[in-house]
């Protein structure tokens, strides 16, 4: 448990981890110290066997707008430009291989604005659960900086790369309606109901067979860059995992008993 004081804090129950940007006077904006705390918070939930679905979340108005401009225009000024490039290679890629690379489903729990990184953290999760007044903003061009966290390799593969393009290059709050509209949001629902919703969600995840979704999701981004034969024996390797573990062997049993099957997630 990360203590409350922490810009991302930390909570595991029932097989859930939810992970929370706390900077709510900043806009859960990432300086150094959010982005080096959720690369170890994530770190830690991966690989936790406790922990079968992971949430990520935000404070107050935003789910994370960001890159903290605050801090990068003081480094700017500085003149140590080096190290303030460096934050690509040292923390926004190690953040978004961690979540996409998890063998466990990761939901986004968009309580408000997703800007630059943000927008890019909340793409790379599984399924993303917006409130009604949250939004979606590839700001990158507005500052005249590239895309980062992954945006390239999962904003296309979401919207194709014509509309991914469009939001990049004329960068604008894509809201919440639109962004179920467009396949970027998974559901929209009224900010009251948003930790309702997520938490059934989640605790169904948990629930499920761990082994099994996992397998599903790196399935599925392998496919993303490798061809169909390629991808047909990644699929067959993953048969074979699954096919060996125990929650398969309950799945079966309970079929044959007409039961609902119980997972333990092994």
């Amino acid at each position: 448990m990360v203590d409350d004081v922490s810009p991302v804090l930390l909570e595991v129950a029932d097989g859930v981890a939810t992970l929370t940007f706390n900077r709510p006077d900043a806009m859960n904006s990432l300086d150094v110290a959010t982005k080096e705390a959720l690369l170890a918070a994530l770190r830690e939930v991966a690989d936790d066997p406790a922990v079968r679905c992971v949430v990520l979340t935000g404070t107050g108005r935003a789910f994370c707008v960001g890159q903290d401009l605050k801090e990068h225009v003081d480094i700017l000024k500085s003149g140590a430009t080096d190290s303030l490039f460096r934050t690509v290679d040292e923390h926004y890629n190690p953040i978004v291989t961690t979540i996409v690379g998890m063998q466990k489903p990761v939901v986004a729990a968009v309580n408000g604005v997703a800007a630059g990184a943000g927008a890019s953290l909340a793409f790379a999760c599984d399924l993303r659960i917006l409130a009604d007044t949250a939004g979606f903003n590839l700001a990158f061009a507005n500052i005249a900086l590239s895309c980062d966290t992954g945006s390239s390799f999962t904003l296309q593969r979401l919207v194709g790369r014509a509309k991914a393009i469009e939001l990049l290059y004329f960068p604008r709050t894509v809201k919440a309606d639109e962004a179920l509209t467009l396949g970027l949001a998974t559901q929209v629902v009224p900010p009251g109901e948003l930790a309702e919703v997520v938490n059934g969600l989640a605790a169904r995840l948990a629930a499920g067979p761990t082994v099994a979704l996992g397998a599903i999701r790196q399935s599925l981004t392998f496919a993303a860059d490798h061809t169909l034969t390629e991808s047909v024996e990644f699929e067959s390797a993953q048969m074979t995992r699954t096919g060996q573990t125990a929650d398969h062997a309950a799945a079966v049993d309970a079929f044959l008993a007409k039961e609902k099957p119980v997972f333990e997630g092994r």
